[in-house]
C-alpha cells in the first residue's frame, strides 16, 4: 500500500451513532422520512393557546405578531432516577440540559457502547441556546437568600456544564468541552470532536447542540429587515425565502 493511502486511512474518523429529536420528530429516523417527504414541521398556534404560555394578548393583537414556532414534544419528561438525579434537581434543571443528558446516552447506546463498560475514552463536545427556563421558571421558585438553593440553580442551568454534566453522569473520561458560536455551535462542535480523535486525545467523541426557548408556544414580532420570517414559514434555498424563525 502507498504512504498516500496510508495517510488518508489515519484521518479516517467514522460516525457510529446518532440520536436527535426535532419539531415533529422523535428521533432521527422521524426526522429523515420528514425531510423525504417534505413535511412542515411548524407549529401555528391559536390566541388561546398563547394567551395560556402567558403571551400578553395585547401583544397578539399586533399586526406583525407571527404565531408559530418550532415546537419539541414531551421538553416536561425525563427519567431522573435513570440518571441519579433526584425529583428536584430535575425540576431546577433546564430542559436543554435534561435533553442533551438524554441524547447523549441514545447516541451511545445507537452506537453499540454502553457507558461505563466501554474501555477507552470518549470525548464530548456539545453547545446549548440561550437559557430562557432560568428566566421563566425558575427565578421565580428558587430562594436566591439560600446558598445551596442558587448554587443548585447555577449548575443546573448554566452552559458551561453542560458537557462536563454528561461526561460525570455518563462516566466518559475524555475531554469535555462545552462550545459556543451561535448558530454555528453544533457544527463546531463536531470539527472540534474530529479534532480530538485526530489528535489522539479520545477513542470516541459525542458532538451537538441543543437549543429550547420556553415557553415554547408563542410566537414573534417581524421586522423587516431582520432574520424572522413574515409568515411563519421558512423557505430554505427558496426564491422566496423571506427569513427563518425560532425551533
Amino acid at each position: 500500500m502507498s504512504q498516500a493511502n496510508n495517510n488518508d486511512i489515519d484521518f479516517d474518523v467514522a460516525i457510529i451513532g446518532m440520536s436527535g429529536r426535532f419539531p415533529g420528530a422523535n428521533n432521527i429516523e422521524e426526522f429523515w422520512q420528514n425531510l423525504e417527504n417534505g413535511v412542515e414541521s411548524i407549529s401555528f398556534f391559536s390566541d388561546r393557546e398563547l394567551e395560556s404560555s402567558g403571551i400578553n394578548s395585547a401583544l397578539l393583537r399586533e399586526p406583525n405578531y407571527v404565531k408559530a414556532k418550532g415546537v419539541l414534544d414531551d421538553i416536561d419528561l425525563f427519567d431522573a432516577s435513570f440518571f441519579d438525579i433526584s425529583p428536584r434537581e430535575a425540576k431546577i434543571m433546564e430542559p436543554q440540559q435534561r435533553l442533551f443528558l438524554e441524547c447523549a446516552w441514545e447516541a451511545l447506546e445507537n452506537a453499540g457502547y454502553a457507558p461505563g463498560t466501554y474501555g477507552g475514552s470518549v470525548g464530548v463536545y456539545a453547545g446549548a441556546g440561550l437559557n430562557t427556563y432560568l428566566l421563566f421558571n425558575v427565578s421565580s421558585t428558587v430562594n436566591i437568600k439560600s446558598t445551596g438553593d442558587s448554587f443548585q440553580a447555577f449548575i443546573s442551568n448554566d452552559k458551561d456544564f453542560l458537557a462536563t454534566r454528561v461526561s460525570y453522569k455518563l462516566n466518559l473520561t475524555g475531554p469535555s468541552l462545552t462550545i459556543q458560536t451561535a448558530c454555528s455551535t453544533s457544527l463546531v462542535a463536531v470539527h472540534l470532536a474530529c479534532q480530538s480523535l485526530l489528535n489522539g486525545e479520545c477513542d470516541m467523541s459525542l458532538a451537538g447542540g441543543v437549543s429550547i426557548f420556553v415557553p415554547q408556544k408563542a410566537g414573534y414580532l417581524y421586522q423587516e429587515g431582520m432574520i424572522l420570517s413574515p409568515d411563519g414559514h421558512c423557505r430554505a434555498f427558496d426564491a422566496q425565502a423571506q427569513g427563518t424563525l425560532k425551533g
